[in-house]
């Protein structure tokens, strides 16, 4: 006898079969929508996988006192991933081309190559530009020198060449001849080189200040043949930007560096003090006490380098004054204690030629009247002011 149970048991068993055998021909019918979808699952397992495995590595590296494995890591994370679904991705429209046989899933082998090649010029990118960050990072914490102005044309030139090659590369992948392009481009680099020769001189006027370094970012330059003045903010490959000293931002092409002469204040060893102090006529008899004890203050001043020329001496015959002039460099070569130090420098002056009874002169003139003029009698000058009747 049967029971309620018993009917809705086989009744499951009989729905249960049914979805079972529906389902093995739908998989058997279209594998491939299965096998698509197996690939996309595994590269999003991979994918998480290399990024949990990256991030723990990265904690470990971190740790360790060298900074070439925490570069290496940094610039590989999104080339990575990038390049884990390429490859899924490519995988996956593969299975479906060899069901569906469309002409257009022909590009997916060159484009999937070309993929790779990119990925792998990011991921050198990368490493060229977080390794410049951190070895100045790391001469910074040191307190060690350098030259970021080399470090700059040195990261661009890396930049360029890896994206140049990776170009090349693509199109010889894609089914271009570089011979042909590399000539075409010869050819065309005349046509283009007369086109744009103002750009091509700014930038091999660039390329001239990387290699010459006459300065660098933060130097005060200057130049007697035109008005440029300033500090140096940033040298690009076409433009050189200076910040004037009112603070307004100066352009000027590089080409320009190529034919003025440039000053570098900023890479002078010391600053010179170059006075020219007078006397009167009347404290000539001094003369040599004061040059004297001027130069021994000059000798003995802690801000003076002595090791450096120093002259005092006692060389002019002025209109109005004896000039000596007083000829040294200080030890500082920041501009606004500099003229501290040359203030002290003229006072300590001021008071030696005080000491000696002497004063400092200015410009004057003297008149003198001969011995045997005569003046006018009274008489005769209340005479000529009476009028005449």
């Amino acid at each position: 006898m049967l029971t309620l149970a018993s009917l809705l048991n086989e009744d499951m068993d009989m729905d249960i079969t049914g979805v079972l055998k529906t389902l093995s021909g739908f998989v058997g019918k279209d594998s491939w929508v299965v096998q698509v979808f197996v690939v996309v699952f595994m590269t999003l397992v991979l994918n998480y996988l290399q990024r949990r495995m990256l991030n723990k590595l990265q904690v470990q590296v971190e740790k360790t006192s060298t900074y070439w494995d925490d570069v290496v890591i940094n610039a590989l994370k999104k080339p990575l991933t990038m390049l884990v679904w390429i490859v899924g991705i490519a995988f996956a429209m593969n299975i479906i081309r060899r069901e569906a046989g469309a002409a257009i899933f022909d590009a997916i082998d060159p484009v999937r190559d070309s993929g790779i090649i990119a990925t792998l010029a990011w991921f050198l990118v990368g490493l060229i530009t977080q390794a410049k960050t951190n070895i100045i990072a790391q001469r910074e914490a040191r307190g060690e020198p350098y030259d970021l102005t080399t470090m700059d044309a040195i990261a661009k030139l890396l930049r360029v060449s890896v994206m140049i090659t990776a170009a090349l590369v693509v199109l010889q992948t894609l089914g271009f001849s570089v011979s042909g392009v590399l000539a075409f481009g010869g050819i065309g680099g005349i046509a283009v080189g007369f086109a744009a020769k103002d750009l091509l001189a700014n930038f091999f006027g660039g390329l001239m200040i990387y290699l010459d370094r006459p300065f660098a970012v933060g130097d005060w330059i200057r130049s007697p043949d035109r008005d440029i003045e300033g500090t140096v903010e940033h040298i690009g490959w076409r433009l050189t930007r200076i910040r004037t000293f009112q603070l307004r931002p100066l352009f000027i092409p590089n080409s320009t560096f190529a034919t003025i002469a440039v000053e570098n204040p900023s890479r002078m060893s010391n600053r010179r003090i170059y006075e020219t102090i007078g006397i009167r006529y009347d404290d000539a008899s001094k003369m040599a006490d004061i040059v004297r004890d001027v130069e021994k203050m000059l000798r003995e001043h802690s801000e003076i380098n002595a090791n450096q020329t120093l002259m005092v001496s006692f060389n002019t015959f002025a209109p109005s004054s004896l000039d000596f002039f007083i000829y040294t460099f200080t030890k500082t070569k920041e501009w606004v204690y500099y003229h501290n130090v040359k203030q002290d420098v003229l006072l300590r002056i001021l008071k030696i030629i005080e000491s000696h009874g002497a004063q400092v002169a200015f410009p004057t003139s003297t008149v003198h009247i001969p011995h045997g003029l005569l003046m006018w009698p009274e008489t005769e000058e209340k005479e000529d002011k009476v009028p005449k009747r």
